[in-house]
């Protein structure tokens, strides 16, 4: 049993415009040191799946630089590996010269990757996806099923202030999918959302693309899971390990918080047959002066702590000044604080620079976000 799996890399850039005007979705970093996409590709090659296809948009320099030769996850091979797909490889997919929307529209985009891959099932998904789960173990259910698609969910509760784009699923006793919808916000309560993951056999994923093209099809969940909702065996797999989805700036905040909770971490970072891989950079301890002071919060390596950070998470090579107080905030790689800065949950991309005295506070609904290079 063979599978090739396809990452979206840019389907939900505007959810964190902030964060992705000079990168990917893909390639924003997470948790200290490693990018959203690092989850779903460890989750594909922990379970077997040495071929992996990332569609790509625009904005995808930092995404390339960081997967390399894809060496870090073990898909620097001859044969298959990780390949990055450009919009539009052939003129098929690019006749009315615009760029794709959705899932579907990417599809469309690389249907000649879809028809050389020599694999017999794909998993796709998307890169936000926050978790560490087994692939297999879907992969066989899907097989033992004969099911056309599985679709991956996990029960959740949901609220009439959700402004996020759920899709919810419904099925039967036997986990046959019998109703999906975007969620509209109109009632509370649980349901089985989806984690836009799902198993298919390329050979339907290949003839579902072709049939969008020739009806001018859009939208794979109205499109083609909804038209053919009884005419194929559509089948849902429940999901219990922990998972996260970034729809803004403050899920990204949000999600970035849970780390400092243990059970999180162990259920994402401490499963030893399915580690995280990231791309790995070599730098130097990090420095604890006498006066510095750290609680419950995730400090990376290279950094220099001589104040006080509460609640946070810091990356690499990040500078905390004497006297400078940082609470509930996320401070991205070399980040300088001068000293007697206070900050509370404030975010601060790459090279943000910020000078002596300064008070910066958002809140936990809406963080105070810095943009990269900045001075402050």
């Amino acid at each position: 049993m063979s599978a090739v799996g396809i990452i979206f890399s840019n389907l939900h850039d505007k959810n964190i415009a902030e964060l992705t005007r000079q990168r990917t979705m893909a390639s924003v970093p997470f948790g200290c040191r490693y990018r959203l996409i690092d989850f779903t590709l460890s989750n594909m090659v922990n379970s077997g799946i040495t071929h992996v296809g990332v569609i790509t948009h625009y904005n995808y320099q930092s995404l390339m630089d960081h997967i390399g030769s894809g060496k870090d996850w073990d898909l620097a091979r001859r044969s298959g590996g990780v390949q990055i797909l450009p919009p539009y490889i052939t003129a098929f997919s690019n006749s009315a010269n615009f760029l794709y929307n959705t899932r579907l529209e990417a599809l469309k985009s690389i249907n000649s990757f879809i028809t050389n891959c020599k694999e017999d099932y794909v998993v796709l998904s998307d890169c936000d996806v926050i978790c560490n789960i087994d692939l297999s173990a879907i992969l066989e259910t899907h097989v033992r099923s004969g099911a056309d698609a599985t679709f991956i969910v996990k029960r959740s509760y949901l609220t009439k202030e959700l402004k996020a784009p759920t899709v919810v699923m419904e099925s039967d006793e036997n986990g046959r999918l019998t109703g999906v919808e975007e969620y509209s916000g109109n009632k509370s309560g649980y349901a089985d959302v989806s984690l836009n993951i799902w198993v298919t056999q390329r050979r339907f994923l290949e003839d579902s693309v072709l049939d969008a093209a020739a009806h001018g099809y859009d939208d794979f969940t109205n499109d083609v899971i909804k038209r053919n909702l009884y005419a194929y065996n559509f089948r849902v797999y429940p999901c219990s390990d922990y998972f996260a989805s970034v729809h803004s700036l403050t899920d990204y905040y949000m999600c970035s918080m849970d780390l400092l909770d243990a059970n999180v971490r162990r259920q994402l970072f401490d499963v030893k047959s399915r580690p995280i891989y990231t791309k790995i950079r070599n730098s130097p301890p990090t420095v604890y002066s006498r006066e510095g002071i750290v609680k419950n919060s995730l400090v990376a390596d290279g950094c220099l702590i001589e104040g006080t950070v509460e609640n946070s998470i810091l990356f690499r090579g990040v500078k905390v000044g004497k006297g400078t107080h940082i609470r509930n905030s996320i401070l991205m790689q070399d980040t300088l604080t001068g000293e007697n800065v206070y900050l509370n949950c404030v975010i601060t991309d790459k090279d943000v620079v910020l000078r002596d005295g300064r008070v910066l506070s958002g809140h936990e609904t809406m963080p105070f976000y810095i943009r990269k290079g900045s001075i402050v």
